[in-house]
C-alpha cells in the first residue's frame, strides 16, 4: 500500500495520462467541520468499457502489458474505505473517467495527504502536453491553478525550463499556504 494519499493521486493521474487525456482535473478539498477530505481526479481520456470498469478495482486486472497486476486503484479504494470514507469510479468510452475518494480526517487509519504540491508540480512539468486544472479547497477557502493560463502567458516556453518549473512550484506552495496557512493534513 502507498504511504501517502498524494502518491495515490499521482498514480491515478498517470492512468489519465496513459488514457490520452488532454485535460486532467484534480480537486482536493478539506473540510475540518465535516471531518472530511475529498479528492476527485477527472479526465477526458479514452474512458473504459463497462467490463473494464467492473474489473478495475480487482488487483489482478490491468490493461497494461508490462505487468500482470494493477494495484493502484485497489490500494486507493482500500485506503479510502479503511479511513471511513468512500470510493467511486465512473467512466465512459470516448468521454473519460472520474475517480472520487473521501477520507474521514480524524480516522486513525487515514494516511497523511503527503506532499500534494510536489505531486501536482511533477504532473504539470513532466506532462506539459496535457492541461491540468488543480483546485485546492480548505475550510471554504479555494485556490485554482489552470495550466492553460500559464501557457497563454508563456507563449510556448516549456514548463521544464528551470525558471518556469521553479515558478510553478513556488506558485503552488504560496497558493496552498494562502488557503490553509500551512496546516498539515
Amino acid at each position: 500500500m502507498m504511504t501517502e494519499i498524494s502518491l495515490n493521486v499521482l498514480d491515478v493521474a498517470e492512468n489519465s495520462v496513459r488514457a490520452n487525456a488532454s485535460l486532467i482535473e484534480i480537486s482536493v478539498g478539506v473540510d475540518r467541520g465535516r471531518d472530511l477530505l475529498e479528492i476527485t481526479i477527472k479526465d477526458n481520456g479514452c474512458g473504459m468499457t463497462e467490463e473494464q470498469l467492473e474489473h478495475v478495482q480487482d488487483p489482478f486486472f490491468t490493461t497494461r502489458t508490462t505487468r500482470k497486476v494493477g494495484l493502484g486503484i485497489p490500494f486507493y479504494k482500500e485506503a479510502a474505505v479503511s479511513a471511513g470514507g468512500e470510493f467511486r469510479i465512473e467512466s465512459k468510452v470516448g468521454e473519460g473517467t472520474s475517480v472520487y475518494a473521501s477520507f474521514q480526517l480524524s480516522n486513525i487509519d487515514r494516511m497523511p495527504v503527503g506532499d500534494i504540491v510536489s505531486t501536482i508540480h511533477t504532473l504539470v512539468v513532466y506532462h506539459e502536453e496535457i492541461d491540468f486544472l488543480y483546485r485546492y479547497t480548505f475550510d471554504g477557502e479555494e485556490t485554482v491553478m489552470d495550466t492553460r493560463e500559464f501557457r497563454e502567458v508563456l507563449g510556448g516556453i516549456s514548463f521544464k525550463e528551470k525558471e518556469v518549473s521553479d515558478y510553478i512550484m513556488e506558485y503552488l506552495k504560496e497558493q496552498k499556504f494562502s488557503v490553509d496557512n500551512g496546516v498539515n493534513i
